[in-house]
């Protein structure tokens, strides 16, 4: 261990969270536990949390976890021994929250020091998910054990600290399944006047400097096209500096680079490389500074896509159907989604045999979202088996007749069986791979091929009817209509029943007709139900941007798809035909705008409003669970002008680690969700949070994306092209301008805060102000909120959702699945 040298020194008073730490590693080891079915069915209501965002499914591995340690003194493991520091970057938590694909027990310790002035009793109050063991001065003062999953519960201690320093250790550990939130938060309610000390092994001043550096640091734009990609710090360091650079994808991807340099004393600007050498997609950098034996981390995150090599798309669909396989084919990731590419395009052999080689591992021992992996894997296994190598091709059949196929078969995995597009993947394949291996056993069920194809044929029309009822359950949502169109691009294809094939390709002209609707020239630009970081901040690398180039020659490539070469395959091989009109609803160029008006979820719990002109687009969820604890929902989105970085949404953090892996996170979902109404280019959003929850909501506003903006007071601008939108808040909007959303966001501080938006077309900003500066809401005693527009006049956002406005009244209750679109003229 590297001996210490100096501390560094952090202010503690009542009430605040301890936030600094010197940590150790995080001991894994598989929890493993007798196969064994399940009992339920896909549930399209479980993210709408009854309680905070506590998803209530549990599997038995949890089951046998807590029945072996809920509520019993944590079992130790290991012991502590520094190897990296905890610096919060305004988080109160020292959060390890991460994703695993198999049940797995997780262990670490952590150490600080508590400078009291004088000795005394202090109360702290301990929260975690798992369990954790607290120690004072190398005395065990107290362990709390709750391991319920993702939701956090809390204990108070007294701590008897002596005058001078006080060595605070806590030992936590969980069982990960899936997305875990592996974390704890110390509170320091009450004590003697103390601070935080926190050994280093080099000069406090340098590791304050780090720590600085670290949380000042951002990317000197927020996408890259072309061009090198560049770290800002705020200020220069008085030391050298090693630096890793390690770039990750989300977290699914199976693709990660590291980088090495030194940032030499002085130097405020650190150049990783060429954006068209990196990766692209929304990628993770996670970067590391050393000096001395000291080591500190922080994520920043940001888009990159090659849009010139990639250059424009071709005219024709069948080139357009060649050019996005040839994409995947060459600079997808190595997966069976690439391997599938590859052989539609006749390039079988050695490569392609060692990229499906590669997943393989993650079906055969049935890991989360191993079904994403397998249905390209059984098309490719049953169309080109022959170009598939022998051993490879035996690897895959073994695989395929050992895999979990739903949670009423035996099994130990954390497989996701609960939400709709898991579910359609989980029974394509069933009805597929059975239909492939009609002779064969399938290992969990027992059952042959035949019996395993006719079940999942059963269960595929059973989901066919609950999509055609009531579509996605995660409404409008952009990561999950590429799975929704895997599995039924795969069933249009496959499929050896005519009524399937029938709905199958009914079904994906569905989804890209509301793919089009809802969209900003060619991008999606709407409420949706469940969203992250990753697919929010990057616009051109997402998979619905291929999408809308294939479909509609508007649109860019990202490196990992899940259904884009199945939809070209469909399109070249399968007659697969989507309505040419949708392409000219994708890019609204007309002189009229589009009002859209739909539902989705069981039941229509989720009435989506949408508006677009040539210039700008918004869209928003209607009378949505208003001041309820939320999930991933975005609840209100916008885009101005023909670029698609200048986008704007609007939440409340459900974390405040930017780039970590909350549900919701700090830019994905809302912590609380608003009230929030929208009549065509207005909006309002009121935000009522909670104490616990993080002080204030914000708006994504890049800057350098506008043609021009301002900000001031509580007025916001913004203009691309010619769309424009203001923003106007009921305290002031200020302006981050440090750390990973430097000049990308806008914060109002407080638990009530209020957001009036107005988009229009405009060719200048003071147009925009002289005609919206003035918008306020009058509240009414029965609860209405009115807001006089001085295009559309009295607007009244009634309390049941409603809207009554230039003599129409719209009904969110009253929105359908198939939807409504009118074509009204502009103002």
């Amino acid at each position: 261990m590297t001996p210490m040298r100096s501390l560094m020194n952090r202010e503690l008073k009542s009430g605040d969270a301890i936030r600094y730490w010197q940590l150790g590693t995080i001991a894994e080891e598989r929890f493993d536990v007798p196969d064994a079915p399940m009992k339920g069915e896909m549930d399209p209501f479980f993210f709408l949390t009854k309680h905070k965002n506590f998803i209530p499914h549990e599997y038995p591995c949890r089951t046998i976890f807590a029945e072996q340690y809920r509520g019993k003194r944590p079992d130790l493991r290991g012991a502590f021994e520094a190897t990296r520091w905890w610096l919060p970057f305004g988080s109160p938590r020292l959060d390890l929250s991460g994703f695993w694909f198999r049940p797995t027990r997780l262990a670490t310790f952590a150490r600080t020091f508590i400078a009291a002035e004088k000795a005394g009793t202090a109360k702290v109050r301990l929260g975690t998910c798992g369990g954790a063991i607290l120690w004072l001065n190398g005395t065990e003062i107290g362990w709390m054990a709750p391991y319920s999953r993702n939701l956090e519960a809390k204990a108070e201690f007294d701590l008897p600290l002596k005058e001078g320093l006080n060595e605070i250790t806590l030992f936590f550990d969980d069982l990960a399944e899936r997305d875990a939130r592996y974390f704890f938060q110390l509170d320091y309610l009450q004590g003697p006047a103390a601070g935080v000390a926190v050994p280093v092994p080099i000069e406090g001043k340098v590791a304050e400097t780090i720590e600085t550096a670290l949380e000042g640091m951002h990317f000197d734009r927020t996408a890259y096209f072309e061009s090198d990609i560049t770290l800002l710090l705020a200020e220069p360091l008085p030391v050298d500096v090693a630096v890793n650079v390690t770039i990750e994808g989300d977290f699914m991807s199976t693709e990660h680079v590291d980088y090495d340099f030194v940032l030499k004393a002085g130097e405020a600007r650190l150049v990783i490389g060429p954006s068209e050498k990196a990766p692209a997609d929304f990628r993770h950098f996670r970067i590391t500074l050393k000096a001395g034996g000291f080591t500190a981390s922080r994520s920043l995150g940001i888009e990159i896509c090659h849009t010139g090599r990639q250059g424009k798309a071709p005219a024709a669909l069948a080139d357009r159907i060649a050019e996005t396989l040839n994409e995947v084919s060459e600079f997808s990731e190595r997966d069976t989604v690439r391997a599938f590419a590859r052989l539609a395009n006749g390039l079988g052999g050695a490569d392609t045999d060692a990229m499906i080689e590669e997943i393989l591992p993650s079906i055969e021992d049935c890991h989360d979202c191993a079904d994403f992996s397998l249905v390209p894997l059984i098309w490719s296994r049953t169309v080109w088996g022959k170009d598939i190598g022998q051993a490879t091709r035996d690897r895959i059949d073994r695989a395929i007749l050992d895999f979990r196929y739903w949670m009423d078969e035996p099994g130990n995995d954390v497989q996701w069986y609960f939400s709709e597009n898991h579910s359609l993947l989980f029974h394509t394949s069933a009805y597929l791979a059975g239909h492939l291996l009609a002779d064969e056993t399938f290992v969990r069920s027992g059952r042959k091929g035949a019996e395993q194809s006719a079940i999942g044929a059963a269960r595929v029309r059973a989901w066919l009817d609950h999509f055609e009822a009531w579509e996605m359950a995660e409404f409008n949502s952009a990561p999950y209509f590429p799975i929704d169109l895997k599995g039924l691009t795969a069933l249009a294809a496959l499929s050896p029943d005519a009524d399937i094939v029938e709905r199958a390709k009914k079904g994906i002209i569905r989804l890209c007709e509301v793919i089009a609707r809802s969209a900003h020239h060619g991008m999606v630009t709407a409420a949706q139900g469940r969203s992250y970081e990753h697919t929010l901040c990057a616009g051109r690398s997402l998979e619905l941007s291929g999408v809308a180039r294939l479909l509609w020659g508007a649109g860019w490539y990202g490196r990992r798809v899940h259904a884009l070469p199945q939809l070209a395959v469909c399109l070249r091989d399968h007659g697969l035909v989507i309505p040419q009109d949708l392409a000219a609803v994708a890019s609204h160029q007309a002189d009229t705008h589009q009002e859209w008006r739909f539902a989705q979820g069981q039941d229509r719990f989720a009435a989506l409003y949408h508006y677009k002109g040539r210039d700008f687009a918004m869209g928003s969820a209607a009378h949505y669970r208003w001041n309820e604890w939320g999930y991933q929902e975005t609840i209100l989105h916008l885009r101005l002008g023909q670029r698609p970085e200048a986008a704007i949404w609007i939440n409340h953090p459900g974390e405040t680690i930017q780039f970590g892996y909350g549900r919701p996170s700090f830019w994905g979902g809302c912590g609380t969700l608003p009230r929030a109404h929208q009549y065509r280019g207005l909006a309002v959003l009121d935000f009522l949070t909670f104490e616990e929850q993080p002080d204030f909501t914000h708006a994504w506003f890049p800057v350098a994306e506008f043609d021009e903006s301002t900000v001031r007071g509580n007025l916001a601008m913004a203009r691309s092209g010619g769309g424009a939108v203001i923003l106007l808040g009921n305290t002031d909007l200020r302006s981050v301008t440090t750390g990973p959303s430097a000049n990308a966001e806008l914060r109002q501080y407080g638990q009530n805060t209020r957001w009036i938006v107005r988009v229009c077309e405009a060719s200048d900003l003071a147009t925009v102000e002289s005609r919206f500066a003035l918008l306020s809401v009058a509240e009414t005693a029965d609860g209405s909120l009115v807001v006089e527009d001085p295009d559309y006049g009295t607007v009244t956002f009634r309390k049941d959702g409603s809207v009554q406005a230039e003599g129409r009244t719209i009904v969110p209750r009253d929105f359908t699945v198939a939807g409504e679109v009118a074509m009204l003229a502009a103002h």
